[in-house]
């Protein structure tokens, strides 16, 4: 999504080959950058291109350099994802991607088919934490369909990047899993030509593949009634800020887990009104206790903030524990 993000893969050993550029606020520097790795002998695996004007801007930029850039255009899907307003990027009025005509004009704009833009396909992405399959069904149907138009007249138009979106469980509600959406993909790539179909498809899981990885624990600031219980604690959107952001739910349990359990309102420690992890069943707790908040190894360390002056939380990193082999009572 930038430079710090790109510069934090090659840290942990990420090769730029495998590496792509997206996200919506790339600026010039961000793209220079990618075009001096492919100058180096480096190139990224692909740059998803916003708009027409992003794409002009790469291509001076290439051109320049005298070399060839291989780029995605990002589609707007224009369909009602199944999630939450603010997680719905594939909404038509979002501000993500691009319609069917400014993808045309993106390729134009990046020299065609010979331009310093080697136009690889299309990106799309309809949202995250999806409740269901049809919007996600609906958008790649388009993006296959726009993927065979290009490859007509484009040899090198080859990949459709279908996003992410695959949600975490919730622990009280059932959810699509990765292999439902996987199994609406046969019929959709049926119904496109042998020649026109994509070589390459690519998926972005993200957070369903980490946010199970982390846990926040948290300690018991106060215990009160307030037309039922409520609970303050001392972690809140400083360091989880997804619920008070746009209503994401994060499971709350206490440590160590009891079965007497009541409703209970958990509020943050931060001086805002919206700073709520909403109402968990909890035992009766008091100052001092200790809480866990689930699904935490995605948006949550990585959107966390000093506001209010707060410190930084410790980061504890426990080994995976051993899988048994088959068989044994491990």
């Amino acid at each position: 999504m930038s430079r710090g993000e790109w510069a934090a893969a090659r840290r942990a050993g990420i090769a730029d080959e495998r590496t792509s550029l997206e996200g919506i606020g790339k600026t010039t520097a961000d793209l220079r950058a990618a075009v001096r790795a492919a100058r180096d002998g480096h190139p990224l695996r692909w740059v998803a291109i916003e708009s027409p004007e992003e794409a002009a801007a790469l291509a001076r930029l290439a051109e320049a350099a005298g070399v060839a850039v291989d780029v995605l255009y990002r589609l707007n899907p224009d369909v009602a994802p199944e999630t939450q307003a603010g997680l719905a990027v594939g909404a038509g009025a979002s501000k993500f991607g691009m319609t069917e005509m400014e993808i045309g004009a993106a390729i134009t704009a990046g020299g065609g088919p010979d331009g310093a833009l080697r136009p690889r396909g299309i990106h799309l992405h309809v949202g995250s934490q999806l409740g269901a399959v049809d919007a996600w069904r609906d958008a790649v149907r388009k993006g296959l369909a726009l993927t065979a138009l290009w490859r007509g007249t484009i040899p090198s138009f080859d990949t459709l990047d279908v996003g992410g979106g695959f949600p975490v469980a919730p622990l009280d509600q059932p959810v699509p899993s990765p292999g439902r959406f996987a199994r609406e993909l046969p019929a959709l790539l049926a119904g496109i030509p042998l020649d026109r179909r994509p070589s390459r498809l690519a998926i972005e899981p993200g957070r369903a593949l980490v946010a199970r990885a982390g846990w926040i624990v948290a300690r018991v600031l106060h215990a009160r009634e307030r037309g039922g219980r409520q609970v303050v604690i001392d972690a809140g959107m400083t360091e989880l800020i997804r619920p008070a952001l746009y209503g994401a739910r994060h499971a709350v349990v206490a440590l160590p887990a009891s079965a007497a359990r009541a409703p209970t309102r958990v509020e943050g420690p931060i001086c805002e009104s919206t700073d709520s992890l909403g109402t968990h069943d909890l035992p009766p707790l008091r100052r001092g206790d200790l809480v866990a908040i689930a699904d935490a190894g995605a948006y949550a360390a990585s959107q966390r903030s000093s506001y209010n002056g707060r410190p930084r939380p410790a980061h504890v990193m426990l080994p995976a524990r051993p899988v048994p082999p088959a068989g044994s009572l491990g």
